[in-house]
């Protein structure tokens, strides 16, 4: 795989510990061991192992992110269900684009956070070139990377060169 000029990010450290207490639709967080394995971490941008103790909680992704910024997505803003660890957790080990070998929307949007398009990514092979495309469109400010079945926020991806939490 080729170097990229994107990151994946996964849930900011400072959101982590809000949500580990209440979650982003006002609800108290309570975590579960997870049996069987395989849930989607937004925390370490892995799948869980069975036995890890998680939790289940609603996020609202473009919210905090225009919080930080001064955007103002207005009807742009969604919360969804989003699996974390229970408790901190390293974060990544690495540096690659996870979970990308199921189908994929890679939707774009701008400075105000509002939608400025998606695409559908079918496979791992068309991901890099649906990240490039989107890039490629100056008023693309940020990405979210989504389930297509069941529409859940995965992760953000920026220009590799941005930085700020």
């Amino acid at each position: 795989m080729t170097t990229i000029p994107y990151a994946a990010r996964p849930i900011a450290p400072r959101a982590l510990r809000e949500l580990r207490t209440t979650d982003d639709a006002g609800r108290r967080t309570d975590g579960f061991t997870d049996t069987e394995g395989g849930s989607p971490l937004r925390c370490c941008l892995r799948r869980s192992e069975p036995g890890e103790h998680i939790a289940l909680v609603s996020y609202a992704p473009l919210r905090r992110w225009a919080a930080e910024t001064d955007a103002t997505p207005g009807a742009y803003d969604e919360v969804g269900p989003v699996f974390i660890h229970a408790e901190p957790c390293t974060g990544p080990a690495e540096e690659a684009l996870p979970f990308t070998g199921a189908r994929r929307t890679v939707r774009r949007y701008s400075a105000h956070g509002h939608i400025l398009g998606g695409r559908l990514v079918e496979d791992a092979d068309a991901f890099e070139e649906a990240l490039t495309e989107a890039f490629d469109d100056p008023a693309v400010a940020l990405i979210h990377v989504r389930a297509v079945e069941y529409g859940c926020y995965l992760y953000e991806v920026r220009r590799a060169f941005e930085e700020g939490d």
